[in-house]
């Protein structure tokens, strides 16, 4: 006979892992370009923050739980010590920072801007989406010049190049991530300008007021292309040189189809010809640099 004083067990939730990995990203992750070595490090970093960022944006879990989530990955980031055994990743990038030399800084600084996607903050202006992405995206090109023993002089061109890699990436997700996550990285008071709302987002195609926004949106962010664009002369590298070359490509060329695609309507995405071309393109563009 059934018991009914007890309750019944609840299913434990399975522990976090990351859903995507380098091959569904838009731009290349440690390629062939990059001197075989450091490869296994940059992946490092990669899973690392692919966990991250995936925890934030799971739509099951709660803020809190997902502050806790992060607050252990840098808990085992930084201390060596691990309770899960999902935590593996922030281990195999601990030992991977200590082999290299680099700085933890730059994923941590990362997780600072997944904190504030795990609590649903919105980007109000273009100065606050910029502050986001120097968090989010641009730790991610630092890390990549001091893994390659480069100098300075091209970090403001790999910012440049970084945040707008980020823009470009919230333009194509801007449906998905207003209507499964609540989050608009493209700045409210644009949509304020426009005197229409954000919940437009929820559409399945652009109006006119909305085109003018996502033009707007490319807009600035052409102009931070144009910052990075000399970011290749002034990589001595030659592997990462021709890496950012063809990245820097990539990006304008999903800019452009960005200008002529409605990402309301479908996530808009480059093309294998598309790719290919854009990756001719950077490599030539590489090797005239130097």
């Amino acid at each position: 006979m059934a018991d009914f004083n007890i309750a019944p067990t609840k299913p434990r939730k399975p522990s976090p892992v990351a859903r995507k990995d380098a091959d569904s990203e838009n731009f290349p992750v440690a390629s062939r370009l990059l001197p075989k070595h450091l490869r296994p490090h940059v992946m490092a970093f990669y899973r690392f923050v692919r966990l991250g960022d995936d925890i934030a944006d799971d739509p099951d879990l709660e803020p809190e739980t997902k502050l806790a989530y992060l607050e252990a990955l840098e808990r085992s980031l930084t201390t060596g010590q691990a309770k899960h055994a999902y935590l593996k990743p922030a281990l195999d990038l601990r030992a991977s920072l200590q082999a290299t030399g680099v700085s933890d800084r730059h994923p941590r600084q990362v997780l600072r801007a997944f904190r504030r996607d795990a609590v649903g903050a919105r980007c109000h202006s273009w100065s606050d989406l910029l502050l986001y992405c120097r968090f989010s995206a641009n730790p991610v090109g630092r890390y990549l010049l001091d893994l390659h023993g480069e100098g300075v002089a091209a970090g403001p061109a790999s910012d440049a190049l970084c945040t707008a890699l980020q823009v470009l990436n919230h333009l194509q997700d801007c449906r998905d991530d207003w209507t499964q996550l609540g989050r608009c990285y493209i700045p409210l008071v644009w949509f304020d300008d426009s005197a229409i709302s954000v919940e437009r987002l929820v559409e399945t195609e652009s109006d006119a007021k909305l085109r003018a926004i996502f033009d707007r949106t490319l807009e600035h962010t052409e102009r931070l292309l144009e910052r990075a664009a000399p970011l290749p002369g002034l990589i001595q590298h030659r592997g990462l040189r021709m890496e950012a070359s063809v990245i820097l490509s990539l990006a304008e060329s999903l800019a452009q189809r960005l200008r002529t695609r409605d990402p309301l309507k479908k996530r808009v995405v480059l093309g294998t010809h598309h790719k290919l071309f854009a990756t001719a393109r950077g490599l030539a563009r590489a090797i005239g640099s130097k």
